[in-house]
């Protein structure tokens, strides 16, 4: 279980605290604007209220003078619970009639309107209850007062404040609350990689990442991080073996190689005999020094570091020059080499690596088709609905189904290949080479015979 500190630490806590304060300002952005809105309209309403009496009580004066006005504002102070304020006072603000004990002592604006505290009155918790009205100055300097009382206007002002307090502690509780808890959940998320990659680093190879099946993000990840360690330990075990073959398979010619030099020590040889010895001496050195080449070319092909510097390979011209090549070589073993080029097609890749995976391939199936025999090299385009294809197909013993992903590893070789010549890299080669170009590698029946494939994907940038 993450800690508190640790989790406070988190990134994902950090977001959740941004857009709780982001929230947390938009809340407070809407309720301010509903109460600034509806707090103008109140006042707009009010003061049309205001003025539409002002305008009757002024049209009452007209009619009957000051007595009808004063009969009219008595009247209607003596409503209850209608929310209106009046006053009429005499030239020194004496009240003639009204419901208001005293004319107001705070000044009024240019227009006449005033905002002041009714005398008196209370609201429920004592404090003086807000008004606002229009002063009018009549004829023989009497006084006018018609306004509105303010308190339902002040009570909406404070539910409004009440309202955004508690959204804002609301707000902020339960958002604190879903940070933690969202960040307690990609925590644990979070360290049980940690501890699946600490027990890697320990030695563990064969843990991986658990997966929830919930399809998000994190088991996207789970899942690239178990692919990518499924490659680790693919790579660990093929160095293990490496070292184990290489030390097997090069203990023997180095055994050979140390004894026929000892042999020529100590016997008597003329000069004819010393040569024969360098010659065989030289050719197991030469035996040795390519089994070493191939591994420096497949280690270079699996690295990834020759990708940068592809160029365009036109297919056709490379098979035409290695079927060239080994046209010769298979006349002499009896044997017919057929180039079926359909296609000139142009790949992005290395031309060295290409070169020399056609020439293991060829070479393989120079060595091991019988004499008499075909061997077929072709080239297409989009070959069953794919790219570019280069195949190699001859009808020699050819490789069991079950033993076809065996043959692709290094030093493998099958039983019926001990006794020719060879170090079980060829196809080793071919694989990482086509992996390098990102090209599918397909060993399938000849009838009789072997037939490899190499498709190339689609590639558009290539002019």
């Amino acid at each position: 279980m993450p800690s508190t500190a640790n989790l406070l630490r988190t990134t994902t806590f950090r977001l959740a605290v941004l857009y709780l304060g982001l929230f947390t300002i938009s809340v407070m952005v809407i309720l301010g604007l509903i109460y600034w809105f509806t707090a103008a309209y109140i006042d707009r309403q009010t003061n049309q209220t205001i003025l539409a009496e002002v305008s009757g009580l002024t049209e009452q004066y007209n009619r009957g003078g000051l007595r009808a006005l004063r009969d009219v504002v008595a009247d209607r102070s003596d409503e209850p619970g209608s929310g209106s304020l009046y006053l009429l006072t005499a030239p020194d603000l004496t009240p003639v009639a009204g419901n208001i004990i005293g004319w107001p002592t705070d000044a009024p604006t240019p227009q006449g309107w005033i905002g002041f505290e009714i005398a008196g009155t209370s609201t429920p918790d004592g404090r003086p209850q807000p008004a606002r009205a229009l002063s009018l100055t009549l004829p023989g300097n009497y006084q006018l007062l018609v306004g509105r009382n303010m308190r339902d206007r002040q009570v909406f002002q404070q539910r409004i404040i009440a309202a955004l307090a508690w959204s804002l502690v609301l707000t902020l509780g339960l958002g604190g609350l879903g940070g933690v808890l969202i960040s307690r959940s990609m925590m644990q998320r979070v360290e049980a990689i940690n501890r699946t990659t600490t027990k890697i680093m320990g030695g563990s190879l064969q843990e991986r990442v658990r997966l929830h099946n919930t399809g998000d993000e994190f088991d996207q990840l789970a899942r690239n991080l178990n692919a990518m360690l499924d490659q680790i330990e693919q790579l660990m075990t093929g160095m293990r073996q490496v070292g184990e073959s290489i030390a097997h398979d090069l203990r023997t010619p180095l055994t050979r190689l140390r004894s026929r030099l000892e042999l020529a020590l100590i016997e008597e040889h003329d000069k004819e005999g010393y040569r024969a010895t360098l010659q065989e001496t030289i050719a197991e050195a030469d035996q040795l020094l390519a089994t070493f080449t191939a591994l420096l070319s497949i280690a270079q092909a699996e690295s990834g570091t020759l990708r940068e510097a592809f160029e365009p390979v036109r297919l056709g011209e490379l098979a035409e020059t290695l079927g060239d090549l080994y046209g010769a070589v298979a006349e002499e073993s009896g044997l017919h080499l057929e180039i079926d080029r359909y296609a000139d097609p142009i790949v992005s890749g290395n031309r060295q690596l290409l070169s020399q995976a056609l020439a293991n391939l060829l070479d393989n199936a120079v060595k091991y088709t019988p004499e008499g025999g075909r061997i077929t090299l072709s080239v297409r385009n989009g070959a069953n609905g794919g790219g570019p294809a280069l195949s190699v197909a001859d009808n020699g013993p050819g490789i069991p189904p079950e033993h076809r992903e065996e043959v692709l590893r290094r030093f493998v070789r099958l039983e019926q290949s001990r006794s020719s010549p060879g170090n079980g890299l060829g196809l080793s080669l071919v694989n990482a080479v086509a992996r390098l170009h990102g090209a599918s590698l397909t060993l399938d029946d000849n009838d009789p015979g072997l037939r490899i494939e190499m498709v190339f994907p689609h590639d558009r940038d290539v002019a």
